[in-house]
């Protein structure tokens, strides 16, 4: 894996060693990023089932202003600590380890928000815990999205779940893979 543009252009990441993650291909990640190049300058980037933090750190090479990256896999957590490291953003990426879904029911309502959040569960979250999902998604357009914040989904496209206070504003299929960009407003 590596980081595809901006300050890090051509950079290798470590990248995961078992399936427990599902990095993002060059293709679609460049898709996305086209996409988003717009908001990205100063932008706070939360990378939610981060695995190694492909996105968060792509997000980081292009400018944003800092993201926060969330994982429970202690391989995957000890590699995207690697990665901070290796690219010396330790100042600008944070590593939030442990339960999201408990981290987000907790947590209060953030001051600023994130302006771009990478919502990337396990595709069999979508069959297994389609309830958690919607709660995360409740609390992240509630108390943890910018006003004008995007939230971009990557699933299955087998798999549909509407998530509550997210609407969709894009949605685009690789193959079996779909990207949807939410916003909380309608």
């Amino acid at each position: 894996m590596r980081i595809i543009a901006g300050e890090f252009r051509g950079r290798s990441i470590l990248s995961p060693t078992t399936d427990q993650t599902r990095p993002i291909t060059d293709r679609v990640k460049q898709s996305v990023f086209d996409v988003l190049a717009p908001y990205l300058s100063d932008a706070t980037v939360y990378d939610l089932f981060a695995g190694t933090g492909s996105l968060g750190l792509e997000s980081l090479s292009r400018g944003c202003k800092r993201a926060t990256f969330f994982e429970s896999d202690r391989s995957a957590q000890t590699l995207l600590k690697k990665n901070i490291a290796a690219l010396k953003v330790e100042d600008r990426g944070k590593l939030v380890a442990g339960d999201l879904f408990a981290w987000f029911a907790a947590a209060p309502l953030s001051a600023e928000g994130a302006d771009i959040l990478f919502l990337d569960p396990p595709y069999r979250f979508l069959t297994e815990r389609p309830v958690d999902l919607r709660t995360l998604a409740q609390n992240i357009a509630t108390k943890h999205l910018s006003p004008s914040g995007l939230v971009i989904f990557r699933h299955d496209s087998a798999s549909a779940l509407d998530l509550p206070n997210l609407h969709p504003i894009d949605i685009r299929d690789y193959g079996s893979m779909r990207v949807e960009f939410l916003s909380a407003r309608t």
